[in-house]
């Protein structure tokens, strides 16, 4: 699952889904752990970061990424395997690739998802293993 998933769409998404890119809030990661309980099933996670505390995208503050990763870890029992991130628009993505990738190695996470298609060859420059395609694949959004 790429991409906004709201709490009320939680237990769609952890029976068609074996990975979820937007982890983003305490909300989603109480809705995802209980539904994983209740389906027998164990999704694997990335959180997404806000490393550019952009206003209008979700994602974990950077200051605050220990403790959410240590309540989905150790509260809840998330299998979170990295971090994900989409960096501002507007600026060149190297610094947000490097900062990222210091964020993963800290909380010793092996994946990373980053780079979409613009920018997917910096984004595994600095370690992506997750790439998102989507607009290459399918096309520009209209």
């Amino acid at each position: 699952m790429i991409g906004k998933l709201q709490s009320n769409k939680v237990k769609d998404a952890v029976k068609l889904f074996d990975y979820i890119h937007s982890l983003d809030n305490q909300k989603l990661a109480d809705a995802i752990a209980k539904h994983q309980k209740n389906l027998n099933k164990n999704l694997e996670h990335f959180i997404q970061v806000n490393i550019g505390n952009e206003l209008q995208k979700s994602g974990i503050p950077v200051g605050e990424l220990d403790a959410f990763y240590n309540y989905c870890v150790n509260e809840i029992n998330l299998k979170i395997i990295g971090l994900m991130v989409i960096p501002p628009i507007e600026q060149k993505p190297d610094k947000y690739f490097k900062s990222l990738n210091e964020l993963n190695k800290s909380l010793s996470l092996e994946n990373i998802s980053m780079g979409m298609s613009a920018d997917y060859i910096e984004a595994i420059k600095y370690g992506s293993t997750f790439v998102r395609v989507g607009s290459s694949i399918f096309g520009s959004r209209s």
